[in-house]
């Protein structure tokens, strides 16, 4: 069966509600810091709208985890998907990012490429990110693509011990295409994300 595809809710120029933007602070000055530690942080904006990750509670009383981190941890599956929401924005917020051949590139510069939608096997065989959004003004949510060529994403460090270890750290900017609208583009900056695969499960993202 394939798995569920997923996407990002977030603020645009046009969107009720960004993750943490707070009024009259720059996107920029509300990122963590660029770490290669395995901090367990996140952080882009998004046409200059921050988006941090944010837990939320399940349906049963559990916890919907912010960060979840999909890969074969002894470093044998071709690609690494990272997963971050933010569950306590007025609309469920998640971006999905797509990392081809980690393991066998390491540390790299890895064109962001498109994308079709899908993730998993469904996805594409190169590294891309898509999302949605919702947009107030045709109260529907939009699904925003990345592009051939649309980016770059820089792995600045990288450590596996397989089924005992994962550190992955990097920094990504690159555009996204509206999957319904060619003309309608939004723009990520300054993303960056540190983790660590051994505590992500045991980190709180208030």
């Amino acid at each position: 069966m394939k798995k569920q595809i997923l996407f990002l809710a977030l603020m645009v120029q046009f969107l009720t509600s960004c993750s943490n933007d707070e009024k009259g602070s720059s996107c920029q000055d509300s990122l963590p810091a660029v770490t290669t530690t395995g901090a367990n942080t996140f952080g882009c904006c998004i046409n200059d709208n921050l988006l941090i990750p944010r837990d939320g509670t399940g349906t049963f009383g559990g916890s919907d985890n912010a960060v979840t981190i999909y890969g074969d941890p002894t470093g044998n599956q071709e690609y690494t998907e990272i997963q971050v929401k933010d569950y306590k924005s007025n609309r469920t917020a998640s971006l999905l990012l797509h990392i081809q051949n980690l393991n066998q590139n390491g540390v790299n510069n890895y064109t962001i490429n498109a994308s079709n939608g899908s993730s998993n096997i469904d996805g594409f065989n190169h590294t891309y990110i898509h999302c949605r959004i919702f947009n107030v003004e045709t109260n529907s949510y939009q699904y925003y693509r990345s592009m051939e060529n649309s980016g770059v994403l820089n792995i600045i460090n990288y450590e596996l011990v397989p089924n005992v270890k994962l550190i992955v750290s990097g920094t990504f900017n690159c555009t996204l295409k509206n999957s319904s609208d060619s003309n309608d583009i939004i723009e990520i900056k300054d993303g960056r994300f540190d983790f660590n695969g051994a505590t992500i499960s045991n980190t709180v993202f208030p």
